[in-house]
């Protein structure tokens, strides 16, 4: 069972509400996430405000998924990788996120490399191998993108230890794109 279950938008702190009415109201439902996070609008806001805020890096809406992707993975939470997955395809092949999913290369070498660093960061917990550094500064990554990644890493490790903890049920809108921890991943 949940530690919080999913609050309807009548059962949410009046600090949160608005919020998700304009969630709703952009994109005709409230994921279950967000709903979640409501139990602590700060939390809610705060996920949101990173949300915007690795929208506005230099990283480009298909590099921003593949970091989402990437820590999601990491981080074995099956909603983001779900919803990202959904997300994605606009803006990734479909074969790049399968790719992405399992933890193996796409075939694209700047994507690859964004991947192994983003995974990186998160499995080394920011002290990363100069190496990982190195590859991913080589796949024509501006030095300050390393931390565009960091802001990333934290916008996706707060939604993905949310999940954990929360047992986020997933949003019937990515169920199409279910994905389990143990699905299979390259070594």
């Amino acid at each position: 069972m949940s530690l919080l279950p999913v609050p309807s938008l009548d059962n949410v702190p009046d600090a949160a509400r608005d919020t998700l009415a304009a969630v709703q109201a952009k994109y005709g439902f409230v994921p279950n996430l967000l709903a979640g996070l409501a139990h602590a609008p700060a939390a809610l806001h705060g996920y949101l405000a990173l949300a915007d805020l690795v929208a506005s890096t230099s990283l480009s809406p298909g590099e921003q998924q593949v970091v989402a992707l990437a820590v999601s993975t990491e981080n074995g939470c099956g909603y983001c990788v779900a919803a990202h997955s959904a997300l994605a395809g606009p803006v990734l092949g479909a074969g790049q996120i399968a790719a992405l999913r399992r933890g193996e290369p796409t075939g694209n070498e700047r994507i690859d490399a964004l991947a192994r660093f983003a995974r990186a960061v998160v499995a080394a917990r920011g002290r990363v191998e100069p190496q990982a550094l190195d590859d991913f500064l080589a796949a024509d990554f501006a030095r300050a993108q390393v931390l565009e990644v960091v802001l990333g890493v934290a916008w996706k490790t707060l939604s993905n230890y949310a999940n954990h903890l929360l047992e986020t049920p997933l949003d019937a809108a990515f169920t199409a794109v279910r994905w389990h921890p143990a699905e299979p991943q390259a070594a």
